[in-house]
């Protein structure tokens, strides 16, 4: 069972493939031994940064579609994570670079990135919570185990600003508890044996559907 709870580990596995081509992409295996070109990671961390303002949105959404206070308390954490610390590593990596939040808050949307965050506020318009959270938790878990790899595996300290923000106690954390949020969510609308309920495969396709999504964003940040 993954760290991060038992639903987790469960859609994980479910889309094995694509997730292991979302965390072991090239552009991932770039910011391990520092091979990646810079123009390409600020041109990630641009899109990111768009990405992030809408990914803020959908965790805000999770907010609404909550039914308890502890499930409204997790998502208004995320929230809170995403804005002042996520966000706040773009800007200063940026602004190191010469790129002012102004030019960074300007940043025309690519396709890729507007397919993934309508995906996952679609997901979370026309569906409930556990429909939002299939489709948030690719990002948020795939991010954590990223950064915990690297931060062993690296051989470059190019990216290392990067990979200590995922591979931090704070982030691994926040983890865990979207991990609890996600089981709690699932076993109090489905009920304790949730993987046998025929709703369970359209979360796992919608789990899935978001990986293939990082995919493509990590493919995106290699063409700048």
């Amino acid at each position: 069972m993954s760290d991060y709870g038992k639903a987790f580990a469960l859609m994980r596995e479910a889309a094995q493939g694509p997730w292991q081509d979302y965390t072991c992409h090239a552009f991932v295996d770039g910011m391990k031994d520092g091979s990646l070109p810079r123009a390409a990671f600020l041109h990630y961390l641009r899109q990111d940064y768009v990405f992030l303002f809408h990914f803020s949105r959908a965790w805000a959404l999770a907010v609404v579609k909550s039914e308890t206070h502890e499930e409204m308390l997790a998502a208004s954490r995320t929230v809170n994570g995403l804005i002042s610390e996520e966000m706040k590593l773009h800007i200063g990596i940026c602004e190191a670079e010469g790129i002012p939040q102004d030019q960074l808050f300007a940043t025309p949307e690519r396709a890729g990135n507007l397919a993934y965050t309508r995906f996952v506020l679609e997901a979370g318009y026309s569906g409930d919570l556990l429909d939002l959270l299939a489709a948030l938790v690719p990002c948020v878990m795939g991010y954590g185990e990223i950064g915990t790899r690297l931060a062993t595996e690296a051989t470059s300290d190019t990216y290392r600003d990067w990979i200590a923000t995922y591979a931090s106690d704070d982030y691994q954390d926040a983890c865990v508890a979207v991990g609890e949020l996600l089981d709690m969510a699932l076993t109090r609308r489905i009920g304790e044996n949730f993987e046998a309920s025929p709703r369970w495969t359209r979360l796992c396709h919608t789990f899935r559907t978001a990986t293939e999504l990082e995919v493509n964003f990590w493919q995106m940040g290699l063409a700048p």
